[in-house]
């Protein structure tokens, strides 16, 4: 977007009809909305998704943390909310940005309105913004750090303006951030909650064969219920867990998760983590921010995408096979595949701009992929890739 102005924009430009909140770039460019879900100011990297369906999974999956979500689909929040489509209890998206207003819940599942839903979960929100013109923007410019702001009942909206600017202004960005030590569980835990089936919801892993150490950087839930439906019991460790202590659980496989942040800055604890069990033959598989941190612990390096690939029609190309798979991905950084060192085979690669969507180390059982095997959109074009991991587990 350029660099941020360093006089702080005068917001003397009068307040269109019905606005009652806006988003402010860090550059001074305000888009007025209007206000939904939680009143105040949220600071972050605003990005796009362009997925049709899945925006209760998109807002609470822990990867969107320190990022402010514009939703190209206009009608957000048309199916509502309800307990159980949830990737983490406590959503770490900083917004959200809607065109259309929500309207009523029209889904047999719903429990609650989006409106209602954000409210609960302090999340600001703005809808009437012109998301196709911002969009462009993002694809043109890249990701721009900004404010969303709902102004609250007798808060004047240029003083709140001015404090957003200087927000947006003042934010560092997601580069060097380490925000997997924010979102990632606390102490350990044990999970063996299945995939979710029609008319009998989500089932229970009563008969594993083998036993996962999944090490939480922001983990969604359906990855760890993917992984109890192939038949594993799944232990969840935090971020920052070292080497010894996973191979303490004595674990039939290691399981890296997703995550946001930079991987640079979340690699200072976890590549070493990563190496340790790599001096091992326990089978390994990383998903997005866990393929990433792969990459670094093998010598390899990660950059900062101008755009990054949010959305659930991103296709991907299995090398081996020659299959394209429709994927479901959420990241805003990448692998350098120049980086990459002897041993180190790329996998999939993205149809979209031919960067490295899966590695495999030659001879080991050590595999990963950028996009997001356990979501629907092919529906299930990438399931395989756990049935994979467990095969190489039987093996062992």
């Amino acid at each position: 977007m350029g660099d941020p102005s360093t006089t702080e924009p005068a917001f003397d430009t009068p307040i269109p009809p019905e606005s009652t909140g806006a988003l402010v770039l860090a550059d001074g460019t305000v888009l007025w909305g209007r206000g939904i879900g939680a009143t105040g100011a949220r600071v972050g990297e605003v990005v796009f998704n362009t997925a049709m369906t899945g925006y209760q999974e998109v807002l609470t999956d822990p990867s969107y943390a320190g990022q402010i979500i514009t939703f190209t689909f206009p009608h957000i929040g048309n199916v509502g909310t309800n307990p159980e489509d949830i990737e983490t209890l406590t959503p770490a998206a900083r917004g959200c940005l809607l065109k259309a207003d929500i309207t009523e819940p029209a889904n047999w599942r719903a429990t609650r309105a989006l409106d209602a839903w954000m409210v609960a979960n302090e999340m600001v929100g703005l809808s009437g913004i012109d998301t196709r013109a911002l969009t462009r923007r993002i694809r043109d410019q890249g990701a721009p750090n900004g404010a969303i702001v709902h102004f609250a009942a007798g808060e004047d909206p240029k003083t709140a303006l001015k404090a957003a600017w200087r927000q947006a202004a003042a934010w560092p960005g997601l580069e060097g951030m380490d925000l997997a030590a924010e979102v990632s569980c606390r102490q350990s835990y044990a999970w063996d909650e299945s995939t979710w089936r029609l008319g009998r919801g989500y089932g229970r892993q009563e008969a594993p064969r083998f036993h996962v150490v999944a090490v939480d950087f922001g983990a969604k839930r359906n990855i760890l219920r993917c992984l109890a439906q192939a038949g594993c019991r799944v232990t969840v460790l935090p971020a920052d867990s070292d080497a010894e202590t996973v191979l303490s659980h004595r674990p039939d496989g290691v399981f890296l998760s997703n995550g946001p942040g930079d991987p640079a800055a979340t690699g200072r604890y976890a590549v070493s983590m990563v190496k340790g069990i790599l001096e091992t033959d326990i089978p390994l598989f990383g998903i997005c921010l866990g393929h990433q941190i792969l990459a670094l612990a093998l010598g390899g390096k990660t950059f900062k995408m101008e755009t990054g690939h949010r959305g659930a029609n991103h296709p991907v190309k299995d090398l081996a096979t020659g299959r394209v798979e429709i994927t479901s991905q959420n990241h805003g950084f990448a692998v350098d595949e120049d980086s990459l060192p002897a041993g180190l085979e790329v996998t999939h690669r993205s149809l979209f701009d031919g960067s490295v969507e899966g590695l495999a180390v030659t001879g080991r059982p050590v595999f990963s992929v950028q996009y997001h095997p356990e979501a629907s959109p092919g529906p299930q074009d990438a399931h395989y890739l756990f049935d994979r991991f467990v095969g190489l587990m039987e093996k062992r």
